[in-house]
């Protein structure tokens, strides 16, 4: 009777272990979908002049000492020629 017991110990043991391991796994595979954005107001645009790409806003830039020109440069959002928008989770550049 005994050996009844052990077995069904471990059994349930090992059914927790399973049952823990998924667990911990769709907790890891929700925070890696989560990405670095959920909203466009999320991004910013990488640099200061000219930027052609974005980041979310915990890595914006300083531009406080920076001078840029004020030409609307091609292929950048200069100008409004594009727009950081958040698309599946990561910072983008939308050019128009």
């Amino acid at each position: 009777m005994k050996t009844k017991k052990g077995a069904r110990k471990i059994f349930y043991i090992i059914i927790a272990l399973l049952f823990l391991g998924v667990l911990i796994y769709l907790i890891l595979q929700n925070k890696e979908a989560e990405g670095e954005c959920s909203l466009d107001e999320d991004c910013v645009p990488a640099s200061c002049c000219h930027p052609d790409s974005c980041v979310p806003k915990s890595q914006t830039p300083d531009c406080s000492n920076m001078f840029c020109t004020m030409e609307c440069k091609p292929e950048t959002m200069d100008c409004g020629q594009g727009e950081c928008k958040c698309i599946k989770g990561k910072c983008e550049a939308i050019m128009k």
